[in-house]
């Protein structure tokens, strides 16, 4: 079709039609009527519009198109032309303009990100922000950030031959990011190193002197060696945690001896070097510690070694606020072991027992603590074996009623009658205000209907009552009840099952 007959047909239409009627008139008319190959223009069709392509044109001989390439080629000019000819200036730089995270000032995004990593720590979120724009990796760059990290190999958990490789990559990488980013780290935890923990742990005591927390968990090849150097270098660390750890005890005990006074908590899974370190702490050379927790792993058993000589009792630890001695089963710490590790530490706010059947009411009772808030006494697995208290258990509430926030007497032996003098304690606090008991677990117990409405009547606070297997209570109503409703519930129950009195 001849150019002209085109534009007449898209005036026609465009005339006689509005303009969407228009497009698909003249899209339909196209498509019947494709335009030759002659023309120089092929037709696409599709469901909203025509496209319109170049075509292949006329034929052109070989000679023509060779001219035609040299007519575009560019002249080459001579060498005496190109020296002579002057190069144009080079166009100035138009300067870039910054994003919105470039014109937050630093102390914001400090600010911003300190809230961040306290709530979730500083990986991944710092080394992501790093990648945003040079404010945000200046920022995320700052040692104050990094006061709290956690490092493992990334392939933890895989085959050794694996892992050990991962570690030494990683190793790599930390000598040169933990002097440029934790020279103010103070909290540092290492989970699964299997073999480079001791180049860590150098390079940890030559960067890092405001450390005061170190955690090695399921880590192995820790020396004597290590822990000291890092003790000397490091004069505020006061805390060690070595549950799930394998640790020589010559190891612990020279740290213990080379930190000393400043000893604050410390956490040890139990192991045949156990005793060995115990003594070295009842031998005085950590006098301020705080928390001490020995069986946290709950299914070994511990049996201290008695003593062939008399011993003279040492200072103690009158800063001692936390002992857990627990294990799944039954152990044999005795009164003599309790009163050792307790007879100077009148601060003491969490006593963990559980599994220590040997202990008796009348020990814990005279225990220098008067502001004891936790008191942990049931007994599980083999208990029914074992030959238990009977009394006593009013020894251990009436001392401790105005202060105990959780009891847990579950498996113990105790009589009805005891028991119900026991619980009365919660009830008669001084100064007629409520008991702060929130949690009571007496599981297994011999406790009446009447002991336990009492009791909930007393505590409004009470938040969790654990009534399971407590053969003396009426059937429903043996389980656990969690919340001030479930507790409120169970007490409307037990009223409304008690006989009324004559």
């Amino acid at each position: 079709m001849a150019p002209g007959a085109t534009r007449r047909a898209g005036r026609r239409f465009r005339g006689t039609s509005p303009p969407g009627a228009w497009a698909r008139s003249a899209e339909d008319w196209w498509w019947d009527r494709l335009a030759p190959s002659g023309s120089g223009y092929h037709l696409l069709h599709s469901d909203s519009a025509l496209l319109v392509l170049p075509g292949p044109g006329p034929v052109r001989t070989r000679a023509q198109r060779r001219v035609a390439r040299r007519a575009q080629r560019p002249l080459r000019p001579g060498p005496r032309a190109a020296a002579a000819k002057t190069r144009p200036a080079p166009a100035p730089q138009k300067e870039r303009d910054p994003g919105w995270g470039d014109r937050i000032p630093l102390e914001i995004l400090l600010q911003i990100f300190g809230q961040l990593v306290a709530a979730d720590g500083p990986m991944p979120f710092l080394g992501r922000a790093a990648r945003v724009c040079r404010r945000w990796r200046e920022a995320a760059s700052q040692p104050t950030l990094w006061h709290t990290v956690t490092l493992s190999p990334p392939l933890a958990g895989r085959p050794p031959k694996g892992g050990a490789k991962a570690e030494k990559n990683l190793l790599a990488s930390l000598a040169w990011f933990i002097p440029n980013r934790f020279s103010q780290l103070q909290r540092l935890t290492l989970t699964h190193w299997k073999s480079q923990v001791q180049p860590v742990l150098k390079l940890v005591s030559e960067s890092c002197p405001r450390l005061t927390f170190l955690k090695l968990s399921s880590c192995h090849g820790v020396t004597p060696d290590t822990l000291v150097m890092l003790a000397k270098a490091c004069p505020q660390l006061h805390s060690l945690d070595l549950q799930h750890s394998m640790v020589e005890s010559t190891a612990v005990v020279s740290f213990l001896e080379e930190v000393g006074p400043r000893m604050r908590k410390l956490w040890l899974t139990y192991s045949s070097q156990t005793t060995a370190i115990l003594g070295t702490l009842l031998g005085s050379c950590c006098p301020q510690l705080q928390v001490l927790e020995v069986l946290r792993l709950l299914n070994l058993m511990w049996l201290p070694k008695p003593s062939g000589r008399v011993v003279t009792p040492g200072p103690g630890f009158p800063s001692l606020e936390e002992l857990c001695l627990a294990s799944s089963t039954c152990n044999f710490v005795s009164n003599e072991t309790l009163g050792r590790l307790l007879h100077g530490s009148p601060n003491l706010r969490l006593l963990d027992l559980r599994g220590c059947a040997r202990i008796t009411p009348a020990v814990l009772h005279d225990l220098p603590c008067q502001e004891l808030e936790q008191l942990h006494l049931g007994l599980y697995g083999t208990s029914d074996r074992l030959t238990l208290s009977k009394e006593g258990s009013p020894l251990l509430t009436w001392k401790w009623c105005h202060t105990l926030r959780e009891l847990d007497l579950s498996g113990q032996g105790f009589i009805e009658k005891d028991l119900e003098q026991a619980l009365a304690a919660f009830s008669g606090t001084p100064g007629g205000s409520h008991s702060a008991l929130c949690s009571l677990n007496l599981r297994g117990t011999r406790v009446t209907p009447s002991t336990v409405s009492s009791v909930v009547s007393s505590c409004p606070g009470l938040l969790y009552l654990n009534l399971e297997s407590c053969r003396c209570l009426p059937r429903g109503l043996k389980r656990a009840y969690r919340g001030q409703n479930e507790v409120q519930w169970c007490l409307e129950q037990l009223l409304t099952s008690l006989p009324c009195p004559s």
